[in-house]
């Protein structure tokens, strides 16, 4: 049963729910199981910008509330308390990575990501960095994993960041340009189709 009868979702509804929910730490969502209660007209658009009704949350701390609450299941992506679930839309990831900082060098540096709520990830094999190219365009998208299945899409000036940190290494039987983070190497593109001096 959803909160307090609610036949339609709404964002108040949530907020007091994960208000109530969440102390230190990060809440537990993964062991929040509640009924589905529908799907709240809320999006998260590729550039990390939350909506609500169409309209933009602005309030940054309400933005990192549900961010906290985040879940992905089955694809579909839901905000979950202990006591209802709803549906939102998100365009592309439902993070967006700001900055990243390095520590050490070579196969043995370590990347740290930001989020633009503040989540902080080190880039390794529990969070791998990915990077999808559009079959027309070839434009790259890269991402990292935060937490869960949920990922951020570094953003552009982060990604020149990396890709000027990039070197050359054998991947799945040919030579790719990637980068290191946590002793893993993470491919961004053939070798063959970069132009190296």
């Amino acid at each position: 049963m959803c909160a307090q009868n609610i036949v339609t979702p709404d964002a108040d509804s949530i907020v007091k729910a994960a208000q109530a929910a969440t102390g230190k730490g990060p809440p537990p969502v993964h062991l929040w199981n509640p009924p589905f209660c529908g799907d709240l007209d809320m999006e998260i658009r590729r550039d990390g910008t939350w909506f609500y009704m169409g309209t933009p949350i602005g309030r940054r701390p309400l933005v990192k509330l549900f961010s906290s609450i985040l879940k992905l299941e089955g694809g579909k992506y839901f905000l979950v308390t202990p006591v209802e679930k709803v549906g939102i839309r998100v365009e592309d990831a439902p993070f967006v990575a700001v900055d990243f900082t390095v520590e050490g060098a070579g196969r043995e540096q370590i990347l740290t990501f930001v989020t633009h709520v503040d989540d902080v990830v080190s880039a390794g094999a529990d969070h791998p960095i990915r990077v999808v190219r559009d079959p027309q365009t070839g434009e790259p998208s890269p991402y990292v994993m935060v937490r869960a299945g949920l990922e951020a899409l570094i953003d552009r000036k982060s990604f020149y960041r990396l890709v000027d940190r990039a070197e050359v290494a054998p991947h799945d039987g040919a030579d790719w340009l990637g980068i290191w983070s946590g002793g893993v190497f993470f491919p961004i593109i053939p070798a063959a189709e970069v132009e190296l001096d």
